[in-house]
């Protein structure tokens, strides 16, 4: 008993500093989404921020503001400096403790997975591992890394309800006037009348509809000269400076391969027979991409890519656009080329 209490008072500094790294870290990782659209995890994974429309519930009518959406792309793990710079800019140490203290955070994240724990970092979301082994990641709703949204919180709108007023119908008590017996020459006379309003309206609508028709054909008259014109003028202008046909001319185009340069590749597939990796370029190079081989990786297999950047917000919007697009599998690769 004594041995096992004095076990864990020898190494209660070294479960506080495990602990404290991985509240520092997960606290840098949060600042870096406010600003950046891509933060990784060296030999881990990168998050990914996509900014998201406000929306309303037709039937709930719950208001989100606009937001962040997180997710977790497990492939992009090849380290950028971004996280280890800002560890350094605050914690005032060397690169290389920086990227150490990373090490230490995934080595004990992956034994935690591992172990069938669920590791949690706050308002980032929590990791874990179902039933294939595969790495699973739930991002928080709590937290809004839409800097423009800061204040905005999610909010229930009641709509208005409003009271049909019904109008009361009251109906007068009034005294029966007597029947009065009207001759039968008053009738004749309403008669005669309604009569003479109808021929008064026939003779306007011929008199109106006779001038629309008059109008009509001097419409049509000087619309058909006009072509008559034009075809005149084109005859003569054809018999004037065209004596035989044009010769037509071909035109030439020559194959124009333009190899793109850069350290931000969006990977296509990889493939093991070079002849397969050609037919790949084509087709993609078909479809309008800058697609080339960017050589053989560790595994023996030529990596196609449908673009090479060397601007890093450019080769980020380029893969959101053929994720959603094109390929929900191509991924980014960050390596300098020979």
């Amino acid at each position: 008993m004594y041995k096992l209490i004095l076990y864990f008072y020898k190494n209660r500094n070294f479960v506080n500093t495990e602990k404290n790294i991985k509240m520092a870290l997960t606290t840098y990782i949060s600042d870096l989404l406010y600003r950046y659209e891509c933060v990784i995890i060296p030999e881990f994974g990168a998050f990914l921020t996509h900014q998201k429309s406000a929306s309303i519930h037709a039937v709930s009518h719950v208001f989100s503001p606009p937001y962040k959406e997180v997710t977790f792309n497990e492939q992009l793990q090849q380290n950028d400096g971004l996280l280890a710079n800002h560890i350094v800019s605050i914690q005032k140490n060397t690169y290389a403790d920086a990227v150490a203290q990373i090490a230490d955070f995934v080595a004990e994240t992956k034994g935690k997975l591992i172990a069938g724990e669920n590791v949690n970092l706050s308002e980032i979301g929590h990791f874990s591992l179902n039933s294939d082994g595969k790495l699973q990641f739930t991002a928080t709703t709590t937290t809004n890394y839409l800097t423009r949204s800061f204040g905005l919180a999610t909010t229930v709108k009641t709509p208005v309800l409003r009271e049909k007023e019904v109008a009361e119908i009251v109906t007068p008590v009034t005294e029966k006037k007597p029947i009065a017996f009207i001759p039968e020459t008053r009738k004749k006379r309403s008669y005669l009348k309604y009569a003479a309003i109808a021929i008064v309206g026939l003779v306007m609508f011929a008199f109106f509809a006779n001038n629309y028709v008059n109008t009509q054909q001097l419409k049509v008259a000087e619309h058909n000269e006009n072509i008559n014109i034009k075809a005149t003028k084109k005859a003569y202008q054809q018999a004037s400076f065209f004596t035989i046909d044009p010769i037509i001319i071909p035109e030439a185009s020559l194959p124009i391969t333009v190899k793109e340069k850069g350290n931000y590749h969006i990977v296509a597939g990889a493939f093991r027979f070079e002849e397969n990796a050609d037919k790949k370029i084509n087709q993609l190079q078909t479809e309008g991409f800058a697609a080339q081989k960017i050589g053989v990786n560790k595994y023996g297999l030529h990596q196609i890519v449908y673009a090479s950047y060397e601007n890093r917000k450019e080769a980020l919007q380029a893969l959101r656009n053929i994720k959603h697009n094109h390929n929900a599998a191509a991924w980014l690769l960050v390596k300098k080329l020979d």
